[in-house]
This record gives C-alpha cells, structure tokens and sequence, in this order.
C-alpha cells in the first residue's frame, strides 16, 4: 500500500513519515503526482518520484529469491560501502550517489530498503509481467511550490504491471478506470517538536523526529470525472 493510501485509510506508519521528514510549514502543491492508464489487462503507472522506494519493495517482494538485472543508483547519506556491490560511486555535499549495474535477488533489495529506510533507490528492474524504470537521479528537495507555477510531470518512475490490485491502490476513487491524472498539495499547519528534544541542539535528529501536522487535499481527473478530497494527517 502506498503512503497515500495509508493516510486516507488512516493507516500512519514509520515510512509515511519519512515522507515528510523534510518539510517545513507551508504549502507544498503538485507532490505525489499520478497518471495512470488501465487497457489490456495492463496498468501503467507514471509517477512522481515519491513511489520510488514503494515501487521497488513491490517489484523486489515479487522476485523475493530470483535474481534479476538491477540497474541505477542509490542515493543516501549514509556509507554503504561494504553493504553493497556497486560498480561506481560519486559524492556531493555529504549525500553519495552509488551506481548500481549488476544482478541481485528481490531479498537482497528489501534487505538494504529496511535497514537504510532513509536512502532513495532510483533501482530499474522487472519481475515476469511487473516492469519498473526509475530516472537514476536524486529528486529535487521539497520546496513550497507556486499557485501559478506549471505543474510538472509525472515521469519519475515507470511501472508496468497486469496486476490490477495494485492500480486499485493508487487510483481508489474508481477501480474500474482507464485513465486518470491524480495531484496533491501537501498543506503542513504545524510541526509538533517531542518534548524531550524542544531545548536540542541537535537540529537534525529534531528534524526526523518531529511529526508535520497538517492535510493532504487530492484532486484528479478519471476518466473524465473530477474528483477533490481532503484528509488530515498527523505523521
């Protein structure tokens, strides 16, 4: 399930924080940015980069021991050296980019997803009829975005499946669809800093720490059809 769908189905966990670990107060519009297309018995899915990690745990289950070829980064600011074969490695500013070209198994992967939760995997790979392609890139930082600024793109990641259950989760206003355009601004009205850490110094464990109090407002377009919810959260 998706850290959208958990939120609306009241369903907050440890990996719906961390996306929002990064935000401050403010309006952050056209996040989590969803076209999908359902024909064929097949739904592809093109996202924000948002899904990333998602995605790749989906596609990772699905292998579980079977080994595939993994192309693409992982981006992180922890060193991974020595927890992973990787065949090049670039850094900037703290954050380190190891680039990924070799053959793994699905349990390999969820291996490093759970004990580096924190890093970003921009990983391209398939299991049978599930095709996942993600821009081997860092994404872009979260900033306040504009009322009249162009909204972007979804073309992050690309996922391809014939299993329509998984459509089911990122486009829950209407199962049967066969295309559908789907925003959110995420509104942040407060951060709630633990009581314990409201004199720290250090700003960094405050920051991952604190719980971004605010809503979520959705608005998409199936099949022609408008659609616009709101949901609180608390995360």
């Amino acid at each position: 399930m998706n850290f959208i769908k958990k939120i609306f189905d009241n369903n907050i966990d440890s990996k719906v924080h961390l996306q929002f670990q990064k935000f401050s107060k403010g309006e952050f519009r056209d996040r989590a940015l969803i076209r999908a297309k359902f024909s064929a018995c097949k739904i592809s899915l093109f996202t924000s980069y948002e899904f990333a990690n998602e995605f790749v745990y989906i596609v990772a289950n699905r292998l579980k021991d079977t080994k595939a070829k993994i192309t693409g980064c992982i981006i992180s600011t922890s060193d991974l050296t020595g927890q992973l074969d990787f065949e090049g490695k670039k850094q900037f500013q703290g954050v380190k980019k190891y680039i990924i070209n070799k053959e793994m198994s699905g349990n390999e992967i969820i291996n490093l997803l759970e004990k580096f939760p924190k890093s970003f995997f921009a990983l391209s790979f398939e299991s049978g009829e599930t095709k996942l392609k993600i821009k081997p890139k860092a994404p872009k930082s979260g900033k306040p975005g504009s009322k009249d600024k162009e909204r972007p793109k979804p073309d992050f990641c690309t996922f391809k499946t014939d299993d329509k259950s998984i459509a089911e989760d990122f486009v829950f206003e209407k199962p049967n669809f066969k295309n559908a355009d789907i925003s959110h601004d995420f509104i942040i009205e407060k951060i709630e800093v633990p009581e314990e850490l409201r004199k720290s110094k250090d700003f960094a464990r405050v920051r991952e720490e604190s719980k971004r109090v605010g809503k979520i407002i959705r608005d998409a377009i199936i099949d022609e059809e408008k659609f616009r919810s709101e949901k609180e959260f608390w995360a």
